[in-house]
């Protein structure tokens, strides 16, 4: 199996595919500015507490208030407390943690009315972002992950990664992290740490440690709350450091400033494979290249469809996500009933597998498949579901099909599902189901192309239109595209873009802004380009 990873780097977002064997298996998409992240520590404050939940409510700074349960104080809230105390007392050194004394355990079963305060600081960090109507979730226990480690503070435990079976292995590396680790710090040793050399480990060890360093000098000079202390580091990067694997052929970026950041990781955690680490510098649009957008719109939406035209009904709920499974206008047809359901049950297991991946979706998930009488046979798609799920990196748990024939899946939930819009809204009647004249369209952007070279005053655009229309511009000896780049310039570029509907249309500026040359605003523009 050969794993590449695309990544399309744009002003507004950044979007993450992996690709197995060229099939989407995993997509990721995020603001470029989103507030919350998973992992990010902030220095917060105790708004209200909720006796009867045994938590409080925590301002982290944005307009929903984060929950904090009494279980995720961490047995040494105190000790941390107490640290933090010391160590906003000096402005100008850095009391080391090594020299913090450890404090009592905080019993699992105690108030948090007896801990906490309103008012008070607390350094917390996130461990799942807002979902629907719920704020974040977090924790005081922190930790900083990193490729082959986790680094915990005020917890002196060494833990290995259940993944890795070989005794003699296990004992090898809680011996040598016990050998090297700073007093104070707790552990936990990654699946990937198997068979690293010291050198490897005690260099990432050294990093983590900084990190921490530099998140209790931020603490320390901290004036107010709430504020960001330590930030995740990109989605990029954290992502590859949770499945970066030997297996990768490539990984192609559109973006020069990321593309160095992940070069510059991958070569810290694998130095012999950060030639995988590629800029893409075509003119097609990245993710249309790789046919990523072409999966992004068959693979998302309500209905899935899979192989020989049976498909997947997949919806969302408050409270869970709904799959019904249907063999639709099938081509292929087997002996017997039972067969074909058998049939069609094994393959919807394969595809929902993967959409789980793809859209990431979290907590219960209930699936109807077809009836089937044969216990068998009703085993077998279990274990099928089973061997699928494997690949998954997010805990989960399958029950088999009930008496109903519904098969019931609980699968971890960090962030909210994967929602991508694959219908179009027509970009020339905005949903009136009136548009002009199709064949003037080409027009229409002549004269747009010709108020931003002669007008506007700008010597280079892209021009992305949808590819049947890319197609009719660049078509003959002397094409519609020659034409207009004999009379404005060879500064126009034409681009098919996947993404676009049939009479959309985008203008780029050479930093990739986009100009905004709609009918209704095209006035306004041009006046602003004007000013």
């Amino acid at each position: 199996m050969v794993s590449e990873v695309v990544v399309d780097v744009q002003k507004d977002k950044i979007s993450i595919a992996l690709l197995e064997d060229k099939k989407l298996v995993e997509f990721q998409q995020e603001g470029r500015t989103e507030s919350y992240a998973v992992g990010n520590i902030y220095l917060a404050k105790v708004k209200k507490i909720m006796t009867g939940l045994n938590a409080c409510f925590v301002n982290v700074g944005f307009e929903r208030d984060a929950f904090l349960h009494h279980l995720d104080l961490g047995g040494q809230f105190h000790a941390f407390e107490k640290y933090i105390k010391q160590v906003r007392s000096d402005r100008k050194h850095l009391y080391p943690i090594t020299k913090a004394s450890m404090q009592p355990e905080l019993p699992r079963d105690g108030s948090i009315q007896n801990t906490l305060k309103v008012g008070q600081d607390v350094l917390v960090q996130i461990t799942k972002e807002p979902i629907s109507t719920k704020g974040p979730r977090l924790t005081c226990e922190l930790s900083f992950a990193g490729r082959y480690l986790v680094l915990i503070p005020f917890n002196d435990k060494v833990s290995v990664s259940s993944k890795i079976k070989n005794e003699e292995e296990r004992t090898r590396l809680k011996q040598l992290i016990l050998s090297i680790k700073p007093r104070n710090f707790g552990v936990i040793i990654r699946t990937v740490a198997e068979n690293k050399r010291v050198a490897e480990l005690d260099a990432e060890l050294k990093i983590l440690v900084r990190r921490f360093d530099d998140m209790m000098a931020a603490v320390q000079q901290s004036s107010k709350t709430p504020q960001c202390v330590y930030e995740e580091t990109s989605r990029t990067v954290a992502l590859l450091r949770d499945l970066f694997n030997p297996s990768y052929e490539n990984i192609y970026i559109n973006d020069k400033a990321v593309y160095e950041e992940v070069r510059d990781y991958v070569a810290l955690i694998a130095p012999e494979r950060h030639h995988i680490v590629k800029l893409y510098k075509g003119s097609v649009p990245i993710f249309d290249n790789f046919s990523v957008t072409k999966q992004i719109k068959s693979s998302f939406g309500k209905t899935v469809t899979y192989k020989h035209g049976a498909y997947l009904i997949i919806e969302h709920t408050e409270a869970l996500h709904v799959v019904d499974v249907n063999s639709g206008n099938r081509s292929k047809a087997q002996e017997t009933q039972e067969m074909n359901a058998l049939d069609v049950n094994l393959g919807a297991a394969d595809e929902l597998a993967r959409q789980l991946r793809l859209r990431d979706m979290g907590g219960i998930i209930v699936v109807d498949f077809i009836d089937m009488d044969k216990a068998e046979n009703r085993q077998k798609l279990y274990e099928r579901m089973c061997q699928n799920m494997q690949k998954d990196r997010a805990r989960h748990n399958i029950l088999p099909l009930s008496k109903f024939g519904l098969m019931q899946i609980t699968r971890q939930r960090v962030r909210p599902a994967m929602d991508v819009n694959v219908e179009e809204t027509c970009p020339t009647c905005c949903g009136t189901g009136k548009i002009k004249s199709s064949i003037l369209f080409t027009d229409s952007l002549e004269g747009k192309i010709d108020t931003l070279f002669n007008h506007l005053g700008i010597r280079k655009i892209r021009l992305h239109v949808h590819p049947y229309v890319a197609a009719y511009i660049n078509q003959g000896f002397i094409s519609l595209k020659h034409r207009w780049q004999m009379k404005y310039g060879r500064g126009l570029k034409i681009v098919a873009d996947q993404k676009l509907a049939f009479l959309e249309y985008r203008f780029l500026d050479i930093n990739g802004d986009e100009i905004d040359m709609k009918e209704e605003d095209e006035m306004s523009a041009t006046k602003l380009k004007k000013d």
